[in-house]
């Protein structure tokens, strides 16, 4: 039958022979990554995105997106806090993707704003395109703007 020395389910539960019990998070740690050795957990927000930023875009992605056609479009939405928004094309077709790294100029991008951009695509299928070297060209007058540093304009002098 059953060995008498095995410890039943009421008595205290089997503990590890460290001091601390053990946790895991994702990516498990483990001893001798360098996440272990500084003793600071992952976040979830550092996991890699799978859209190519213009820190991790390649050479000749970049290449292709700054030798292609500017394009002229309206900014449909911009969320800084998440980093990326939306660009509705002037010459009608689906919303493209911007991402935040990808925004040249003083001010955060708002609803309204003018904008031209060139485009560059989503790996790995190449079937998406996102916007690249977005300029703003013409603020929406009457909404307030943000700039970068997080100074707040709410009048702009159209001149």
């Amino acid at each position: 039958m059953a060995d008498p020395s095995l410890t039943s389910p009421s008595e205290a539960p089997l503990r590890s022979p460290r001091a601390s019990p053990l946790s895991l998070s994702f990516p498990f740690l483990r001893e001798g990554s360098r996440v272990w050795e500084r003793g600071v957990p992952p976040q979830p927000r550092s996991l890699p995105s799978p859209l190519p930023t213009k820190r991790n875009r390649t050479y000749s992605a970049t290449v292709r997106a700054t030798s292609g056609p500017a394009f002229k479009g309206v900014c449909k939405s911009f969320c800084r806090s998440q980093g990326h928004g939306f660009i509705r094309p002037t010459n009608g077709g689906d919303d493209i993707f911007v991402h935040i790294s990808d925004i040249e100029g003083e001010y955060v991008p708002v609803e309204g704003d003018e904008v031209t951009y060139k485009v560059s695509r989503i790996p790995p299928k190449n079937l998406k395109i996102q916007a690249v070297e977005v300029k703003i060209v013409h603020l929406n007058p009457g909404t307030k703007h943000e700039t970068w540093s997080g100074q707040i304009i709410s009048q702009l002098d159209e001149s």
